[in-house]
């Protein structure tokens, strides 16, 4: 093996002969520090000594990278930074070597060191926002309300209202995104909650249930779980700042319903009138009506599949007057209740239009919701069974003998889904005969078939 005192021309200027794949020059100064060329062109230098009995050789690094000996480089405005050379590196390395280890494992744990810092620092430099992104692959397990709902309570504002003048005011959550995770705690959660509480605290509670939810989520995912603080929205003291929900209990009285159905049935939208008294007669959630595509309705069978969130879906039985209210409604697209307004084609809860009926008959305003609540109280005039209208209304079973024994055929809720609706007409002083009906739902059914 070539020996000589390295220098840099000789580094310089050595080459791997003719014919080679590599050669080796083995410095005298610093015993196992060789510089190897390769065929290719290639220099670097290496290190070569024994461990534990056995040929060990490392590579330090390439000629043109490192210098042979320790120099001082300046960096920056004016400093300086010692840049390691061959030779100290290969004196350390037998030094490990000497004090009975393998330069090779150490050189590993100081790289899965470094890697744990830099993913560490990673970690702790990821926001709430870009953590919250990967949230979407949740997204397949959300309803489309519920994805609303999130993004709607995130959204950074400023756009142009789809409706309406001026732009899109931020969500109660847009704010925490652009904080780093890790300092996502208890005493910046407060100061949230203080500055919600004065000015939307009914939209700034659903938000607090969202970001307990996804630093729950954050504690399952390896990438978040060390600098998400899972406990931080669960402080009492946040919840107090937002306050108690404030329990809605309007619904329409019996001797309300003909003042609330004049009312209805006299607003300009023959569509929002009919879903209206839809949400009254059946007691649905108010966005599951507005999913309905005219090949969930089955006139022959007086039956009406819905889209929920609990079971999936639920078949309730299509009373008659419901009925009536559906064959009269125009067929433009897809959607039984359609808009030609709307960019889905669909309607879009017209809430609004409600609270103006509600204010023209001299009620007190009823929410949606609120209609809801009315079909599961006007339903207990006629003794109907508790679980006969929470099976209508898509609840879930309550109760072992409910969760596991009872099962209900749409046959046996039309029998009181019927009386329901015929006691709500009479109290509301409408005349409606449903066999004077029959053969114009028949006809309409065909039609629906024919299109």
């Amino acid at each position: 093996m070539a020996k000589v005192r390295l220098t840099a021309p000789k580094v310089e200027g050595f080459t791997c002969p003719p014919g080679k794949d590599q050669a080796f020059l083995w410095d005298t100064d610093t015993p196992g520090l060789g510089l190897r060329a390769t065929a290719g062109g290639a220099r670097s230098f290496i290190f070569q000594s024994r461990f534990m009995g056995k040929a060990l050789r490392i590579t330090i690094g390439a000629a043109d990278v490192w210098p042979l000996s320790n120099r001082m480089d300046r960096v920056g405005a004016g400093g300086k930074v010692v840049q390691a050379g061959a030779r100290e590196e290969a004196r350390r390395l037998q030094s490990i070597i000497d004090a009975g280890r393998d330069p090779r494992m150490v050189r590993a744990e100081v790289q899965a060191a470094d890697h744990a810092t830099r993913a560490d620092g990673r970690r702790q430099a990821v926001t709430v926002g870009e953590a919250g992104r990967s949230t979407a692959d949740r997204k397949a397990h959300w309803g489309a309300r519920h994805y609303a709902d999130h993004e709607a309570l995130t959204h950074a504002g400023g756009s142009k209202k789809k409706r309406g003048e001026g732009p899109t005011i931020a969500g109660p959550l847009a704010e925490l995104m652009p904080l780093k995770l890790s300092d996502l705690d208890s005493e910046r959660l407060e100061l949230w909650a203080a500055k919600q509480a004065a000015t939307r605290p009914a939209r700034a509670r659903p938000g607090l249930r969202l970001v307990k939810a996804f630093l729950g989520w954050c504690a399952t995912q390896k990438d978040y779980r060390e600098a998400a603080k899972t406990d931080a929205a669960k402080s009492k003291r946040i919840r107090e700042k937002l306050g108690d929900a404030e329990r809605r209990n309007v619904v329409l009285q019996k001797e309300q319903l003909p003042a609330w159905f004049s009312a209805v049935q006299a607003l300009p939208n023959s569509v929002i009138a009919a879903y209206l008294q839809f949400m009254l007669l059946n007691g649905p959630r108010p966005n599951e009506p507005l999913a309905l595509k005219w090949e969930d309705l089955n006139f022959q069978w007086r039956t009406i599949s819905i889209r929920d969130k609990v079971e999936g879906d639920r078949t309730i039985p299509m009373t008659p007057y419901t009925a009536h209210l559906l064959a009269a409604l125009p067929r433009r697209n897809e959607w039984v209740f359609s808009s030609p307004k709307s960019a889905s084609g669909k309607l879009v809860e017209h809430g609004d239009a409600h609270d103006s009926a509600c204010k023209a008959a001299g009620l007190p305003v009823v929410t949606l919701q609120g209609l809801r609540r009315s079909f599961a109280t006007l339903s207990e005039w006629v003794e109907t069974p508790a679980g006969i209208a929470a099976q209508i209304q898509g609840h879930a079973p309550q109760g072992i003998r409910e969760q596991n024994y009872v099962r209900r055929p749409v046959d046996l809720l039309r029998v009181w889904h019927d009386k329901i609706e015929a006691w709500m007409l009479e109290q509301a002083g409408i005349k409606f005969t449903p066999q004077a009906h029959r053969l114009q739902l028949i006809s309409a059914s065909q039609g629906a078939s024919l299109d």
